[in-house]
């Protein structure tokens, strides 16, 4: 009788352990959980480059950066839109130097400190030179990638005050 072709049962049972395996090592690898988060943080910064873009383009129009609004939350910071109106996003958006209302990718309605924080302190403020005149904090809070500061974070201090503690990432500028 001639010899029959094929695999034997321990064969592959074999190469589908091997198989497995690898699987196992390129999911573990991948982490998507980890992917996932690395995206959202990235489309945050995405979004602190456009603010700064439009804050930048509003003081040279208008010789200052925005005044925080009236009904800011949040020991008086806009939070973008923790309360849903109002806010200095809706100002650049209004204006014209933003298109798009930029929103954290984890923010939903309600209130809450989280997602872009905006301050426009006056000069001298936290020990900074009244000469540079007033200035801005933006920040993001509830990086997801990282924990503490974000590598890219710019940073921001006066002499009396680091924001940086206080945001995964953070920038500033004055006014002069």
């Amino acid at each position: 009788m001639p010899a029959k072709k094929g695999f034997t049962l321990i064969e592959l049972l074999v190469v589908i352990a091997i198989i497995s395996v690898m699987m196992s090592a390129v999911i573990v690898s991948v982490n998507p959980s980890k992917r996932i988060a690395e995206a959202k943080d990235s489309n945050r910064l995405t979004h602190m480059n456009q603010i700064v873009s439009a804050l930048e383009a509003y003081r040279l129009r208008n010789g200052q950066y925005p005044a925080i609004s009236a009904d800011a939350c949040c020991d008086g910071w806009d939070q973008g839109p923790c309360n849903g109106s109002g806010t200095f996003i809706d100002l650049l958006r209004t204006t014209g130097f933003l298109k798009i209302v930029p929103v954290d990718p984890t923010t939903t309605t309600g209130t809450g400190c989280y997602g872009y924080g905006y301050y426009r302190y006056p000069a001298g403020s936290s020990g900074c030179s009244t000469a540079r005149g007033a200035f801005y904090v933006l920040g993001v809070r509830n990086m997801e990638s990282v924990t503490g500061a974000h590598p890219s974070s710019p940073g921001w201090s006066c002499p009396s005050r680091n924001w940086q503690g206080e945001y995964e990432w953070v920038t500033g500028s004055f006014e002069n």
